[in-house]
């Protein structure tokens, strides 16, 4: 295990590498951190892969804050463009929408083998959504960035409809807050995505189901890459 920081003109991107073999990067949710992933990266370690983990942007140990879906678009691309070509790319919720925002970019796109989204589709009901935050009290602290995302969601479900590379969707069970709606409007969107359910997992499936989602990672990213 190694850790690292990636600097980002002002702004400081701490992180965690674990094992050896063809990289993985793990992108947490919003109010996370890359320890979250810690019993994931262990699993792909087993499974002679190596992790990447770090803390976006005023989250954790990394400074600065996340006040815009792009300054976290060109972090993870940042990060991506550190790792030897080509990487698989696994981002829950927040993390997974700043990785479709990075893909946008060609030669982004063209360094990873595949996308893995952890209960996190890229256009949703955005008043479903807000409300949802505001049952966890969660929408006030990042409410710019809330709706940046919001603004920009037909251009992550344009960007991700047109990659050329495989995605699997990785949802919870009944309490994810993710729709069958939305999960269907992405799949009539991108008919190639793979979706596959942990039904006892939340939408922190990192937290909730760590063994399960770090087999499904592993079993895509050893095919990938």
């Amino acid at each position: 295990m190694t850790e690292f920081t990636l600097v980002r003109g002002d702004v400081e991107l701490r992180g965690t590498a674990t094992g050896s073999g063809p990289t993985v990067l793990l992108l947490h949710a919003g109010g996370e951190e890359r320890g979250v992933w810690a019993p994931v990266a262990a699993a792909l370690s087993q499974r002679g892969l190596r992790s990447v983990a770090y803390d976006l942007r005023g989250h954790g140990a990394s400074s600065g804050e996340a006040t815009t879906l792009a300054v976290l678009v060109a972090d993870v691309a940042a990060m991506i463009h550190r790792e030897p070509a080509p990487v698989v790319v696994v981002g829950a919720s927040l993390g997974g929408l700043a990785a479709i925002g990075s893909l946008a970019d060609p030669s982004t796109a063209l360094a990873v083998a595949g996308l893995i989204l952890v209960d996190v589709v890229p256009e949703s009901d955005a008043p479903r959504v807000r409300a949802w935050l505001d049952s966890l009290g969660l929408r006030d602290r990042r409410a710019h960035l809330v709706e940046d995302i919001f603004e920009h969601s037909h251009e992550l479900l344009a960007t991700a409809t047109d990659l050329e590379l495989p995605i699997l969707l990785v949802r919870g069970g009944p309490t994810s807050p993710l729709a069958d709606a939305e999960i269907d409007r992405f799949c009539a969107a991108k008919p190639t995505v793979e979706v596959t359910r942990i039904p006892d997992a939340g939408h922190l499936i990192a937290r909730d189901a760590p063994e399960e989602l770090g087999r499904l990672i592993a079993d895509r990213a050893t095919t990938w890459l």
